[in-house]
């Protein structure tokens, strides 16, 4: 398993942001092909206090040959050209592999 991940800083306005990310971009991106599953989080801190981040995005694919088709695809670059027109600026991309679970007693 792969995912996108994505990590949004702070926006000036964060009501403004949160409309249109949950109402308009998340719809869009959600009907990417091979899309497995998404998970958004938000940042509440850090272990030294206040965090520069403010949300993160996981879009779970099988493989990276399905995270790249979907990239690719119309509503890949749909997705894509909506989420620069208004965060252009506070996202950073980038992809991941899951790796086997480790248990917590193990760390």
């Amino acid at each position: 398993m792969v995912k996108l991940v994505a990590l949004y800083k702070k926006p000036e306005n964060p009501a403004e942001f949160d409309k249109r990310y949950f109402e308009g971009h998340i719809p869009i991106a959600d009907k990417m092909p091979g899309l497995r599953g998404m998970k958004i989080s938000r940042m509440v801190g850090s272990p030294s206090g206040d965090c520069q981040y403010y949300l993160m995005a996981e879009l779970y694919f099988d493989d990276m040959d399905a995270l790249k088709a979907a990239m690719s695809s119309p509503e890949g670059k749909a997705a894509g050209k909506d989420i620069m027109s208004f965060a252009r600026d506070i996202v950073t991309m980038m992809f991941a592999e899951e790796q086997e679970k480790v248990p917590a007693a193990a760390c």
